[in-house]
């Protein structure tokens, strides 16, 4: 994917979270990783992407 392509997903991405309100953000989160998790189709890239994610979130 070219940068300009994520960031046309990057961008559809933030206005659905905009659309569904903030008190439903974590729960779309949610539902499109669970999505994105079965169209990956892989454990192991899928855990380490989630690994990925958590880096630095954490205190």
């Amino acid at each position: 994917m070219t940068d300009s392509e994520l960031d046309i997903v990057y961008t559809r991405l933030c206005n659905a979270m905009t659309g569904v309100g903030e008190a439903s953000a974590s729960l779309f989160l949610a539902r499109f990783a669970l999505l994105a998790i079965d169209t990956i189709g892989d454990r192991d890239v899928s855990l380490r992407l989630i690994e990925e994610a958590r880096e630095g979130m954490t205190g």
